[in-house]
């Protein structure tokens, strides 16, 4: 009988293809850091536990699990806390993440920065808005004057980075901005603008990545390996999940579908072609329609969302052709990628109740074969992309500790940034 028989291996989805010309061999190195990523996991879900807890849940042997934890607790990615003292045996002291750590979050938007602070569990500790100036040098030093603030609010905190999602497209290895024709900002060295004004370590990423990091970061997403992301905001970005990875691409730009022309003879896109499908399918598309249908016009999503609420029908309108648009492009995605999961972020998913049945039944009429992938809103795209931002920070941060054998110190950067710890 074949491998390749479903009958006999139902995971197997065909044949992996080996690189030989970078393939290597699995080191101890590899092996102790996959190791170590586990248990920080496992400590961030399951927390408080303990050490036996660890050996348990992850089949790891005590002392494997032992020497992990001692060098989590030296990279101060994790502390000990309560003793307990069980009926029998021996007490065992609890282990939860570091409550003194905490990352920076900007959520880069055309009109506005909302920056955050944001702990290693997801917690917010504070949030607030800032003015984004068409001289992007003036805005990063705006934002640098108010980090310096909160790092003041936020006294004996460790703040580790800054995790920025942006509306473009940004190298994964030089971390230029690529594309952003929607934020105006050609040429810009952002990430090193902001790590001189900030002295810390700066991640970027493209918003729709970044709201599927958060999903993944979060445990929202167990046993799903091949999903797409759709992020509507003023423009349709795409991030796209293949084998539990999330793609980028030959140079970052994998995943751009909102700059995919559907009509010609459409409306003129800020990527300087005519139809792209963001043109019809974003917030931007139905505040157009509004505009161009009435007497009135709104200024934002929010008050055409406000409309539809009261009963509006030209803002209905505006607001169901978004949606039919949104799920007749998303055969582009089912086409290409034929995912199990499309996750939706974004302002559209306030109103999901009324939006969501339309963009699934667009959905399901446009399947080439087979039934369509399940569809789910991703809820609050604002705050999505902030604890995306500070998943993202955290999670290339670890890289840093293990690149280092442990030590803080020889990122490039200043071993703790800003921070006010004692």
């Amino acid at each position: 009988m074949s491998e390749l028989d479903p009958s006999r291996n139902s995971r197997t989805r065909g044949i992996r293809r080996i690189d030989l010309a970078s393939a290597q061999p699995v080191s101890s190195d590899i092996a102790r850091d996959i190791n170590r990523d586990i248990i920080l996991e496992l400590i961030r879900f399951k927390q408080p536990l303990a050490r036996a807890d660890l050996s348990r849940h992850s089949g790891l042997r005590p002392s494997t699990v032992s020497a992990i934890v001692e060098q989590l607790i030296r990279e101060n990615w994790v502390e000990e806390g309560a003793v307990i003292k069980p009926a029998r045996g021996r007490p065992s002291t609890m282990l939860t993440v570091n409550s003194s750590m905490v990352t920076f979050a900007i959520d880069l938007r055309p009109d506005r920065a909302i920056l955050a602070v944001v702990d290693l569990s997801g917690r917010f500790l504070s949030r607030e808005t800032v003015p984004n100036f068409s001289d992007p040098q003036r805005t990063v030093a705006q934002l640098g004057k108010r980090m310096r603030a909160l790092v003041a609010e936020h006294t004996g905190k460790s703040f580790e980075g800054v995790g920025v999602s942006l509306p473009g497209r940004v190298h994964p290895v030089t971390q230029r901005l690529l594309l952003a024709p929607n934020l105006h900002w050609h040429d810009f060295d952002l990430k090193s603008a902001l790590e001189a004004e900030t002295g810390l370590q700066v991640e970027m990423d493209n918003d729709a990545n970044v709201c599927l990091l958060s999903e993944l970061w979060y445990g929202r997403m167990q046993g799903v390996k091949d999903a797409a992301l759709v992020a509507v905001a003023e423009g349709v970005g795409t991030a796209i999940l293949s084998g539990g990875q999330i793609l980028s691409g030959h140079n970052g730009m994998a995943g751009e579908f909102g700059h995919v022309s559907v009509d010609p003879n459409g409306p003129q896109c800020s990527c300087g072609q005519r139809g792209c499908w963001e043109m019809f399918a974003s917030s931007r598309a139905a505040i157009r329609a509004f505009n161009e249908g009435g007497k009135r016009t709104v200024a934002n999503i929010y008050e055409l969302l406000r409309l539809v609420q009261d009963g509006d029908k030209l803002a209905t309108d505006a607001l169901d052709a978004q949606a039919r648009a949104l799920g007749r492009g998303l055969r582009m995605i089912t086409a290409a990628l034929s995912p199990e999961m499309i996750l939706i972020a974004g302002d559209i998913t306030a109103a999901w109740d009324h939006c969501g049945p339309i963009v699934a039944k667009e959905l399901a009429s446009t399947m080439l074969s087979g039934e369509p992938p399940q569809l789910r809103a991703a809820g609050d795209a604002e705050l999505a992309r902030l604890s995306g931002g500070a998943a993202m920070l955290m999670q290339r941060h670890a890289g840093y500790h293990r690149s280092t054998h442990g030590s803080v110190e020889g990122r490039g950067l200043p071993a703790m940034g800003l921070s006010q710890t004692a």
